[in-house]
């Protein structure tokens, strides 16, 4: 008899990797939920003080067409409350409904470089999210942990993390990369710059200088920038426009598809460096391209979900208190 598992969704990324893993589950009853909030971050979300995160309303409505789209069971807050397990993207906040459940967390792509607001959270037991993915993996809640990499279990480990609940089985949308060079994108041979929501996420961020760097790199050459979906797109196309006139700017559509026709790719803080990487393009980015490369997400042609949902089978055989 099948069992009951949610699936926790988040950025668009993170919800077609969520429904990768579910359809390799047919035996069993799959639900999905937006990413939902309680007490102080939902008093923030009211306040409109999060619409440039994954739980914003913009990029819940992604999510939510999504899910609709793919005629998906969706289980708001997961309120059904009979789940034997619930798959999760980010651990940055665990709902308080989750606790006493089988947790088994999935990372989405990059963490970030480990700053102050990091040292902020190990040190003074600050909220995990106030230092963003610097902090995955960091609330120990769950009972096992699927990894991109086994350069990545190495990272999760030296922050504390128990070796015992790291897995190392690639991650959906990272694991198949050439295949993204079978696209039909119209254009090839540019400089593609993909941005990220810094500034949205009260971080540091010269995008003029970024924006400058980007038209020195492309040397003439015909510029594309993408956009984050949680920036604010009005913002960054005026700097856009003042600073690169002539620039394509993009905030929709598929960017592994941009990424396999450019020539060069100039990134700042984004999971995207990977794909550019991994297809041998020429990259700028203000993460250190030597690390990346050791932590680059595993190739396995694109098994990663069934590997998942094999450890997903695993914990659902394993008695809750040994899990």
């Amino acid at each position: 008899m099948g069992k009951n598992i949610l699936f926790i969704c988040g950025t668009l990324n993170q919800t077609t990797q969520m429904h990768a893993i579910a359809r390799e589950l047919p035996e069993h009853h799959c639900f999905f939920t937006p990413f939902y909030l309680e007490g102080f971050t939902a008093f923030l979300h009211r306040l409109g003080l999060m619409e440039n995160t994954a739980v914003g309303d913009k990029l819940s409505r992604n999510v939510n067409r999504y899910l609709a789209g793919h005629h998906l069971p969706v289980d708001p807050g997961g309120k059904r409350d009979n789940y034997d397990l619930v798959v999760m993207c980010t651990d940055l906040l665990v709902q308080k409904n989750l606790y006493g459940k089988r947790l088994l967390l999935v990372q989405e792509g990059m963490t970030e470089p480990e700053g102050l607001r990091y040292a902020g959270v190990r040190l003074l037991g600050l909220p995990r999210y106030i230092a963003n993915t610097a902090s995955f993996g960091l609330s120990n809640t769950y009972h096992r942990f699927c990894v991109a990499s086994p350069g990545y279990r190495d990272l999760f480990i030296r922050k504390g993390i128990p070796p015992e609940k790291l897995v190392v089985t690639g991650i959906p949308n990272f694991d198949n990369i050439v295949a993204y060079l079978d696209n039909d994108f119209p254009y090839h041979d540019y400089v593609l710059a993909a941005t990220s929501p810094t500034r949205e996420t009260f971080q540091r961020d010269d995008r003029s200088g970024f924006i400058q760097q980007v038209v020195e790199i492309a040397e003439g050459r015909q510029i594309i920038f993408k956009l984050h979906p949680a920036e604010n797109e009005r913002r960054s196309r005026r700097e856009i426009e003042r600073l690169a006139p002539g620039a394509l700017v993009l905030q929709e559509g598929d960017i592994n598809a941009m990424i396999a026709n450019c020539a060069v790719l100039v990134t700042q803080f984004s999971t995207v460096t990977y794909i550019g990487l991994a297809l041998g393009k020429k990259v700028y980015s203000y993460l250190d391209l030597d690390e990346l490369n050791r932590l680059m997400p595993v190739q396995n042609g694109g098994t990663s979900a069934r590997l998942i949902a094999e450890e997903c089978r695993s914990l659902l055989a394993t008695p809750l208190y040994a899990s």
